[in-house]
């Protein structure tokens, strides 16, 4: 173990060597050289002279006296150096040490003292943990109160540290310097920074000018800070980063604001991001880029253009000084595609784009940035079975259109899909003639009639007055239901309008047809009331035929209205016919005239073998019938 420093060993060499014992050239033998006039003194008190050399001294009894008094000053010297060194290393002196070994809790340091002293392993980890110095190297420590039990000097290295610093970090606080420091650790409210050996506190609402969330992820880094506050006695001190910030802001600021008006263009950063945009830091001032400003085309959040740290160019749109808010726009630094789009895109013309979005009415294709076009659900397919634009096209799909219309004023255009196929209804009259016979299924069902899918993408409309020449259809389901099999009569085509009429009942032969062939107006016909209006009664006079007896025409042969109930069966005179309107005009009154006519011409032509004999009864029968003309 060293006991002692450099100097102090060369210092004792010294002292050692001017008592020495030297060989006399004279007289042969032992002889003690004359001491010198002056030993090294030590800065506390200074080396006893050796003594002088009687007159009346043997040689050999001044050597061996000699020798016991060289031992005794190598006493006194040793004792004054250990002293020495003891008042070295006292608490208000920063000494040098050696780095003998490290430990898994302290640091041997040989300090030159009677023993060695410890240094907490923590005084000399950097921030990842690890130790700043290694055996051999030298450090600078101070001397703590007491010893370890087995007899260690305590030190501290901090100690040392914050009082060659502690000048430094003066000034810095006296001229309100900022100084440089690293990042410990994260301690309970803020992290501890090292500044040239001195721990120093900065408190976590003085590291930025916002509040971090992970102070952790700052372990290791050099920062400016400025000393808030210091205590020499108590050895606090607490720093501010943001302090720093704010002056450079407001410095920044001052400057930017000498060229801030509205129309022009500066550079910034990215500061943050939002859902409605993004904050632009100009050089000590904010200003929010709204989305609805990052482009001429759609942005579905602000990151699809820029990100955090990005420096962008903006324009000033406008600047409220009171409030200090500044609103900036990034797609105002382009022209505005939108100007030339009726000329770029015409009616007619052919273009590809890419889909942006899909939506249940139709699909969004971007043309170029900026540009945009619907193309509607109706215009995708020709067919209409398709229920949702998914099932045909996807985001980032690349499609072929056809420009239906510009308005530039809405910035709007229309896109279609499907005229580039061809079109399946203008040939529908070549393939389907109207009267030609088709069969398809039925694909849906509706209070008015059923759909019936004659191909893909036709589809044609059987009404329900369509269904059967016989029954009276209500709903198409009592007649048809959805997935059947059928055959039906193209009636009509409209092209222009996508309509086809189908007729199922014309299938079979038309019953009315047959009826206005077989009868005329005047036959007597036998039938039965179905149901009772207030105008009159409908009768079935044929299986699906049905004609109308008037409440006029429903009188007895004595002139008395009849009271009809369905169900009930009379003879009916066929009094109107339409064949086109499909209607028959009944009276029950018609055949009661009828019978009264052929009973009075029975009497005015009697046959041959009746009797001529008229009696009086039969003349009154005949005056209420009406027969006589008198």
């Amino acid at each position: 173990m060293n006991l002692f420093d450099d100097s102090t060993a060369r210092n004792l060499e010294s002292s050692l060597e001017t008592m020495t014992p030297a060989h006399d050239t004279h007289t042969g033998g032992s002889a003690v050289i004359d001491a010198p006039e002056q030993a090294q003194p030590s800065p506390a008190e200074p080396l006893a002279s050796a003594p002088d050399v009687l007159e009346n001294e043997t040689p050999e009894n001044s050597a061996h006296e000699n020798a016991a008094a060289g031992s005794d000053d190598f006493a006194a010297a040793l004792q004054h150096f250990e002293t020495e060194t003891e008042e070295a290393v006292g608490d208000d002196h920063v000494i040098k040490g050696t780095v003998v070994k490290l430990t898994a809790t302290h640091v041997v340091v040989d300090i030159g003292a009677k023993s060695e002293g410890m240094v907490p392993i923590a005084e000399i980890l950097d921030h990842e943990g690890k130790p700043k110095f290694e055996p051999g190297a030298e450090i600078d420590v101070m001397r703590e109160k007491g010893e370890t039990e087995e007899g260690y000097v305590n030190l501290s290295h901090l100690k040392a540290q914050r009082l060659r610093s502690w000048d430094e970090i003066e000034r810095a606080y006296n001229e309100k310097k900022p100084i440089k420091g690293i990042v410990v650790e994260r301690i309970k409210g803020g992290l501890t920074i090292d500044i040239q050996g001195a721990h120093a506190f900065l408190p976590g609402s003085q590291v930025d000018l916002r509040p971090i969330r992970n102070l952790d992820g700052m372990k290791g880094q050099t920062m400016e800070v400025a000393i808030i506050k210091l205590n020499k006695k108590r050895g606090n001190i607490v720093v501010s980063r943001k302090q720093l910030l704010e002056e450079e802001q407001n410095e920044k600021r001052g400057k930017t604001l000498e060229h801030l008006e509205e129309g022009s263009v500066l550079t910034g950063i990215v500061k943050n991001l939002t859902e409605y945009g993004a904050f632009v830091d100009m050089g000590g001032i904010d200003g929010l880029l709204h989305i609805t400003d990052m482009s001429w085309g759609r942005l579905t959040h602000p990151r699809d253009l820029v990100n955090v740290g990005d420096q962008i160019q903006v324009k000033v749109l406008k600047y409220d000084k009171d409030k200090q808010r500044v609103s900036l726009g990034f797609k105002q630094l382009t022209p505005d595609p939108w100007l030339d789009a009726e000329h770029r895109y015409p009616v007619g013309a052919h273009v590809h784009g890419r889909v942006i979005s899909v939506t249940d009415y139709g699909a969004f294709v971007e043309l170029e940035q900026g540009i945009e076009g619907l193309v509607h659900v109706s215009e995708m397919t020709w067919s209409k079975r398709m229920k949702h634009p998914s099932k045909l096209v996807n985001v980032n799909d690349e499609v072929d259109c056809v420009v239906l219309s510009v308005n530039p004023t809405e910035r709007r255009i229309s896109l279609g899909m499907r005229q580039l196929a061809s079109n399946p209804w203008d040939t529908l009259h070549d393939k389907y003639p109207v009267g030609a016979t088709v069969e398809g299924r039925v694909r849906n069902l509706t209070e008015f009639g059923a759909f019936i899918e004659i191909e893909d993408g036709i589809d044609g409309l059987v009404h329900v007055s369509n269904l059967s020449w016989t029954t009276r259809v209500k709903h198409p389901s009592e007649v048809l239901k959805k997935g059947d099999k059928v055959k039906a009569v193209i009636l009509a085509i409209e092209p222009d309008k996508r309509r086809l009429s189908l007729g199922v009942k014309q299938m079979q032969p038309d019953v009315w047809d047959a009826f206005f062939a077989q009868h005329r107006i005047g036959d007597i016909v036998h039938g039965k009331i179905l149901r009772v209006a207030n105008f009159g009664a409908f009768v079935e006079i044929a299986e699906g035929i049905e004609g109308l007896c008037h409440n006029s025409e429903a009188i007895d042969p004595n002139g008395q209205p009849m009271h009809l109930e369905p169900g009930s069966e009379f003879d009916f005179k066929i009094v109107k016919m339409n064949q086109e309107e499909k209607k028959v005009g009944l009276s029950i009154r018609a055949v009661g005239e009828e019978a009264s006519r052929q009973e009075v011409e029975s009497y005015k032509h009697p046959a041959s073998s009746s009797s001529t004999s008229t009696t009086i009864g039969d003349l009154i029968s005949w005056k209420r019938a009406g027969g006589d003309s008198n």
